[in-house]
């Protein structure tokens, strides 16, 4: 990882949010009054594809407001640095070193070789994925309104969904569609696909078309890890809140199970909600925030430290526990390196969670579980929230100085917990230097 790389990153999204604002505060862009700090931090939850919110998105911004936080979830989704490049590449732009340097770290490739094809295949997979998912909704919002209106609001959120931002164009979100099955079926998967990351779409459409034979660990990790945390979330909620009237208490068998479904695939990656997150136990709100932070999959659209983190964190201390000093999975074995380095994010991801947590529950003097519920979203820039009694997010009643604390935490979720860390102290210079080894006693 080039620290200066992961600097130009971190500007370029800086820098976006600023324009964004602007755009924003614009008179033909919102209703009513918008202030600097609620325009940074609309801007933010949109670039950073968030979905916390502390103006009513249908309500408080015009529809060219509504076109600005789209775009800024689509380029927010995507990342600025490879949105630009694929313009540079269609133009016919030569690129250097430089450039393929940072279009790496921007889209989390593994390597050089064939970087610029590999961002053509996402590009195109984008706008495949994203125009089919608008099409469904279509189709279904047709049912409900005029046909351009159903357009517009199939585009924005099959585009929402895909980049795990959360926005709505409706008022109470996704609760109104809780027993419908096309909405509760599109938008999950539009979310799942989203957030397991390009390299692991690219390697099961070759897998499918036998151009390729064996799955990747790193493909492995990530739908069995995402598979067992959707399910694991399910049971949670299902088992913590099936006699909960506020919650699932009154619903039927099978509305209960999918409005489970649904909350736990946006728990980890998307901020959309069919139940209001108000009405959830303290011990679920508590467990929602271990899948928040988990988040997505690396070089996807979702936030948090990553399933793969998770899921090498799990094998080390197996491992360890086991007295074996040789980690493998899939008859693989992984590197020291990569396990230390997944130690070391949930460590710094634990320490911003906990110091940001403890100032703004010290700062806003506000319900204590509900407060880290709003941290973990932003940090992991998942988007649910337990709201402010009406249609906003929690958020809405910090003050200035802690919406300016979340605003810090969505970019610092969106950069990535290792990158932001990078920006702040610079890289370690290598020496050749090795010490004595010594013996601690644990």
């Amino acid at each position: 990882m080039q620290t200066h790389d992961v600097k130009i990153i971190f500007m370029s999204f800086v820098i976006l949010i600023g324009i964004g604002a602007f755009l924003l505060m614009l008179p033909f862009a919102h209703n009513g009054e918008l202030t600097i700090i609620d325009a940074l931090f609309t801007s933010t939850s949109a670039i950073c594809v968030t979905g916390l919110i502390v103006k009513d998105t249908p309500v408080d911004f015009t529809t060219f407001g509504h076109t600005i936080i789209l775009l800024l979830i689509q380029i927010g989704g995507l990342g600025y640095m490879t949105a630009v490049t694929f313009l540079a590449i269609m133009r016919g732009k030569k690129l250097g070193y430089r450039d393929r340097l940072i279009l790496r770290e921007s889209l989390n490739y593994p390597g050089m070789s064939g970087v610029f094809r590999f961002l053509k295949i996402v590009f195109t997979s984008i706008v495949v994925i994203e125009l089919s998912g608008a099409a469904i909704l279509t189709l279904r919002f047709f049912t409900d309104m005029s046909f351009a209106d159903a357009l517009w609001f199939g585009i924005f959120h099959s585009i929402s969904a895909f980049n795990n931002a959360g926005f709505s164009l409706f008022s109470d979100n996704m609760m109104g569609f809780r027993d419908d099955l096309i909405i509760n079926i599109t938008i999950p998967l539009l979310i799942i696909i989203g957030g397991l990351g390009y390299l692991v779409l690219l390697e099961l459409y070759n897998y499918r078309k036998k151009s390729l034979t064996r799955l990747s660990t790193h493909t492995k990790l990530v739908l069995w890890t995402s598979a067992i945390l959707i399910f694991a979330g399910m049971a949670i909620i299902l088992s913590l809140e099936w006699n909960n009237p506020n919650s699932l208490g009154n619903l039927p068998i099978l509305e209960k199970i999918v409005a489970a479904w649904f909350a736990s695939v946006n728990y980890r990656t998307a901020g959309f909600n069919t139940i209001d997150f108000s009405t959830l136990n303290d011990s679920d709100l508590f467990f929602g925030t271990f899948f928040m932070i988990t988040g997505g999959s690396p070089g996807g659209t979702a936030g948090g430290i990553k399933t793969t983190v998770l899921a090498l964190s799990v094998i080390g201390v197996w491992f360890t526990l086991r007295g074996q000093n040789n980690p493998h999975i899939f008859n693989r074995s992984l590197a020291p390196y990569q396990i230390n380095k997944a130690y070391a994010i949930i460590f710094i991801a634990s320490f911003y969670i906990l110091v940001s947590t403890v100032i703004l529950n010290e700062s806003e003097n506000l319900h204590f579980v509900r407060t880290l519920f709003e941290t973990c979203s932003a940090f992991a820039t998942v988007g649910v929230s337990t709201g402010d009694g009406g249609s906003l997010s929690y958020s809405a009643l910090f003050s200035d100085i802690g919406k300016l604390n979340i605003i810090l935490l969505m970019l610092m979720g969106r950069i990535g917990v290792f990158a932001f860390t990078v920006v702040i102290v610079g890289k370690a210079v290598k020496t050749r230097i090795k010490f004595a080894e010594a013996k601690v006693i644990i």
